[in-house]
């Protein structure tokens, strides 16, 4: 059990910032972070390799996927627009607000694919084995999805003013 806790207990915070970019609901990534540590208290032994990191947020992954595809059914999701305020730890500035409230955005309009490989690999910092492990996809498949995700997200945010969300000043990179 000092086992379980010591390996389980630092990876929470991830955990929870990962459900939170899947389900964009903290509630609802609450509960699928508590029910992941479940399943996990409760397979603890039954685990086959050594990477706990990986085998936990494969749990995590998979019962988010269950939910999103349980919500999709009810027809009750949550865009980022009806959702409260930002909730960042720390005031920004005000650019910089309104261009991390265009990030966000742009990350929710990417497909659940993207969405996942980028969070996991961009955000939570896993290796792309790691990531593969956890979306229980080939290295190669997370390496172009990552790509794909990347392209895909610098149009959305170069294209923000002209698509249907232009919420502030429109940051363009020039070199």
């Amino acid at each position: 059990m000092d086992d379980l806790l010591f390996q389980v207990e630092p990876m929470i915070p991830a955990l929870r910032r990962y459900a939170r970019g899947l389900v964009r609901d903290r509630e609802t990534a609450d509960d699928i972070v508590q029910d992941c540590l479940e399943r996990v208290v409760m397979n603890w032994s039954r685990r086959r390799d050594d990477n706990a990191r990986s085998w936990v947020f494969a749990i995590l992954h998979n019962l988010a996927v269950n939910r999103i595809r349980q919500n999709a059914r009810r027809a009750d999701l949550f865009t980022l627009e009806t959702m409260p305020g930002a909730t960042a730890a720390v005031d920004a500035g005000q650019d910089r607000t309104l261009f991390g409230q265009d990030v966000l955005a742009a990350i929710d309009r990417l497909p659940p694919d993207f969405r996942s490989i980028l969070l996991l690999v961009a955000v939570e910092d896993l290796s792309y084995a790691e990531a593969a492990t956890i979306l229980d996809v080939p290295v190669g498949t997370v390496m172009s999805r990552l790509s794909r995700a990347r392209e895909q997200l610098r149009q959305i945010l170069e294209t923000s003013p002209a698509g249907t969300k232009a919420k502030g000043p429109f940051i363009r990179r020039v070199k």
